[in-house]
């Protein structure tokens, strides 16, 4: 049998996640959702975008996702820190390639043990509301969301 790396969430986990965090969405009566799942190591494992989302939800989703797994934070988190420490979050900002986005909505995904196997970022409403969509999903998936907020 071939062994492959998984780098954490599978497809059919970072699948599970979009689905579950639309249909969250829709529930809830939400804009239109843009859902980016990235796997361990930073790279797109998954990305939708809802019909009527506007044009850059994937770029704000991303950099949700991608900002709470660059420092291991989530979200709200990331958006204490860009108020107390701004200089810190502008270099993450440049060092990031402008691609680090610290708002609420991005979660981080972790097993049982809190080990960190992806991050989950969701752009179309507003924050708070992006975010429980993501927590929605992550736990759909069977796995522990980390909103930054204890």
């Amino acid at each position: 049998m071939a062994r492959y790396p998984t780098n954490g969430l599978s497809l059919d986990q970072a699948n599970a996640i979009i689905a579950a965090a639309r249909a969250k969405g829709r529930e809830l009566n939400l804009l239109p959702l843009t859902v980016v799942v990235l796997d361990a190591g930073g790279q797109v494992k998954a990305s939708q975008r809802e019909d009527g989302a506007s044009l850059l939800r994937p770029e704000i989703a991303l950099g949700k996702a991608y900002g709470a797994l660059a420092l291991g934070l989530g979200g709200r988190e990331l958006a204490r820190r860009a108020q107390a420490m701004q200089g810190f979050m502008n270099a993450l900002s440049d060092i990031a390639g402008g691609r680090a986005v610290p708002v609420p909505g991005g979660v981080l995904a972790c097993d049982a043990e809190g080990v960190i196997l992806g991050a989950v970022g969701i752009s179309g409403d507003v924050s708070a509301q992006d975010e429980v969509c993501a927590v929605a999903g992550i736990e759909a998936a069977g796995l522990q969301p980390d909103t930054g907020d204890a």
